[in-house]
């Protein structure tokens, strides 16, 4: 134990006294800060400025249909010529709207054309389409001789009234919200593993490569060195997102209240805005789902987040030690990435397109039980547990720390022959050999 100890503490001390640790340390959150200033501010330098479309309409049914507004300027080129109207909006406007000449106004559904040299975007084709719509329904009525004043009054918008069996009232979106703070947690393991783990097989290389491993072998076990690395890496790296967190939430604090700059999207809402959104949801609305997130098992999913945390790097972390001490260089362990990087990827897709829909399927419960997903897909389920379900949780911990126990004895005895093997290009099916020694 005390020999673990000192491999810890010199991984760790070798990694905090690096030059890049350190500068990546405190440099990252002025990058991240950077770059929310920036997006804040690329928001408002077009915020005022309208896009400029041209309208020929042969047919004059619909060029008074299209109003302007602060997003698109429209400007009526109808008593041109097409070709001359053409012309002109090639150059001094995005595109033109062309209406067609045509008998009746219903012949003009499939007959509007939008020229421009640039695809249009899908909120303006969107809009066109609407204008369109309503143009020739309005003739609809009129022509089959429909009172439209009478149909649009009694037209009804329903609300579905959300309830939990106990009386309690839900909220919409929920779900969502669960799934995404869940997502997050994963999410946030899963690059701390991607991340960490590369420092873990580089770290192992590098000693490899320097022939600095055969001096280090000679006094300890190769197990209590890989994991040595793994834990003193670990420390590292938490220690690195602590000072990113603290620093991060500084200078956004810093830069939104001393020097009054505006962070990413919420630069391009108004105050006005924001009182017509608490105007049209209400304060009380808010309130709810405010309470809501509070009444979450906050306590468990931090618990969880730990336990998945640590179980989750260590699991990934011997496999990087592996493959570092299988191979001779970075360039090597390509090969060997694609299936760590897999089960990660796959915890994700099977996260957010399963848990939100179905949280206690048969899928996401299967995958929130395998090791080399649960921390991800489980951390997802973890908001919407109940008690009846507790015994999927305890399954799931147990078969992950105890996959990462089996993955380490594997995983060492791979390093046990790697780490001293050189200038042989190594195979699966090397791999598999060294397994039998």
């Amino acid at each position: 134990m005390k020999t673990l100890f000192l491999i810890i503490k010199r991984e760790f001390i070798a990694k905090v006294r690096n030059k890049s640790f350190i500068v990546m340390t405190f440099l990252s959150p002025l990058l991240f800060v950077g770059i929310a200033v920036l997006v804040g501010y690329l928001s408002t330098m077009n915020k005022d400025k309208a896009t400029e479309v041209a309208i020929h309409d042969e047919a004059g049914f619909l060029k008074n249909s299209f109003k302007s507004d602060k997003n698109i300027h429209y400007t009526d080129l109808s008593a041109m010529p097409f070709e001359v109207a053409k012309d002109t909006a090639s150059n001094s406007y995005e595109g033109m709207l062309y209406i067609p000449k045509v008998d009746s106004l219903g012949q003009l559904k499939d007959k509007v054309e939008y020229i421009s040299e640039s695809s249009a975007s899908m909120d303006f084709i969107g809009d066109v389409e609407d204008v369109v719509d309503s143009v020739l329904t309005s003739n609809n009525f009129k022509r089959l001789e429909l009172d439209e004043v009478k149909i649009e009054a009694a037209r009804e918008t329903s609300t579905l009234k959300l309830s939990k069996f106990s009386g309690e009232e839900s909220l919409k979106g929920l779900n969502e919200i669960k799934v995404f703070i869940g997502g997050l947690m994963g999410y946030m393991i899963m690059m701390f593993i991607i991340v960490y783990g590369n420092f873990v097989m580089r770290s192992v290389i590098e000693e490899k490569t320097n022939r600095i491993i055969e001096i280090i072998i000679s006094s300890v076990k190769p197990f209590q060195l890989m994991m040595g690395k793994i834990i003193g890496n670990s420390f590292a790296g938490i220690l690195q997102f602590a000072i990113w967190l603290v620093v991060g939430l500084l200078l956004m604090f810093i830069a939104q209240n001393v020097f009054g700059l505006q962070m990413g999207g919420t630069a391009s809402v108004s105050p006005e805005m924001m009182e017509a959104a608490q105007q049209t949801a209400g304060m009380e609305k808010i309130q709810s789902y405010v309470t809501e997130i509070w009444n979450l098992p906050l306590g468990l999913m931090m618990f969880c987040f730990m336990l998945y945390f640590i179980g989750g790097y260590f699991l990934y972390s011997s496999l990087y030690a592996a493959i570092g001490a299988a191979v001779d260089s970075e360039t090597d362990s390509q090969q060997f990435m694609l299936p760590i990087m897999l089960p990660l990827i796959l915890g994700v897709y099977i996260g957010f397109f399963t848990v939100i829909n179905d949280p206690h399927g048969t899928v996401a419960t299967v995958f929130s039980i395998i090791p080399f997903t649960s921390p991800i897909v489980m951390l997802m389920r973890v908001p919407f547990l109940e008690p009846e379900h507790y015994w999927q949780l305890v399954v799931s911990v147990v078969t992950l720390f105890a996959t990462f126990i089996g993955v380490v004895w594997f995983a060492a005895k791979i390093y046990k022959v790697g780490i001293l093997m050189y200038g042989k290009k190594t195979t699966w099916k090397e791999l598999y050999k060294w397994l039998k020694y």
